[in-house]
């Protein structure tokens, strides 16, 4: 199911949250939460990270484990780790100067591209939370793959000027199909715009026709 809509006027709707298949991380204000739950056909879970609703702009996570920059605070950790203690997941607080990770980390539960700013033994950590194969890469001669792509177990939408062989190579790590589109109205930083999993999608209410029906496509929601 889709359902389109803004947060606190913004149709970037993926910079306030994030989802897997067993639930949705969403800011402690964003509004909307039954709607939320009954698209994505999982709980939603408010937290915040950073003392912000910006969910979707430091977390990176999927089924196998949840990855935090250093900057969320103690009690924010406290309650995410009750959470992966509930769904049987792992917890990584990345030490890293670049803590937006959400934009700097795609994956879904078969893998994981990240971008060239991490070191190895990041590159370790984020391996063994999330518990998959871990590539580095790029999108559009951009590090910022998080910003530029959006997976889940059904497929992975990328960057409009993705190259084929950044397509080839994302489809052979993350084993899914992807494709390249917009969101809200031409933007190519697709994951602004998106929160998703494999039951369905919030997308940003300025997402044309078009835009959706790609959507929908790539992610197998029709």
């Amino acid at each position: 199911m889709i359902f389109q809509t803004d947060f606190f006027g913004d149709p970037n709707v993926g910079i306030f949250g994030v989802a897997n298949d067993k639930f949705c991380l969403i800011g402690e204000f964003v509004p909307q939460r039954d709607k939320i739950e009954r698209s994505l056909e999982v709980k939603v879970l408010k937290i915040s990270i950073a003392n912000t609703n910006f969910v979707g702009i430091f977390c990176a996570m999927n089924s196998n484990g949840i990855i935090l920059p250093c900057i969320t605070l103690k009690r924010e950790i406290e309650k995410v780790k009750k959470i992966c203690k509930e769904f049987s997941m792992n917890l990584c607080i990345l030490k890293t100067k670049y803590t937006a990770l959400g934009n700097l980390i795609v994956c879904n539960d078969r893998g994981a591209i990240i971008s060239k700013v991490f070191t190895k033994n990041q590159k370790k950590e984020i391996e063994e939370c999330l518990d998959v194969e871990v590539a580095y890469g790029e999108l559009a001669r951009l590090n910022i793959i998080g910003s530029c792509s959006e997976a889940t177990n059904r497929g992975c939408l990328l960057h409009r000027d993705a190259s084929e062989d950044e397509i080839e190579k994302f489809e052979d790590v993350l084993k899914v199909k992807c494709d390249v589109g917009t969101v809200n109205f031409g933007s190519p930083f697709v994951s602004s715009g998106i929160i998703a999993n494999s039951n369905g999608a919030i997308v940003g209410n300025k997402t044309t026709g078009p835009e959706i029906a790609r959507i929908m496509e790539v992610f197998e929601l029709l």
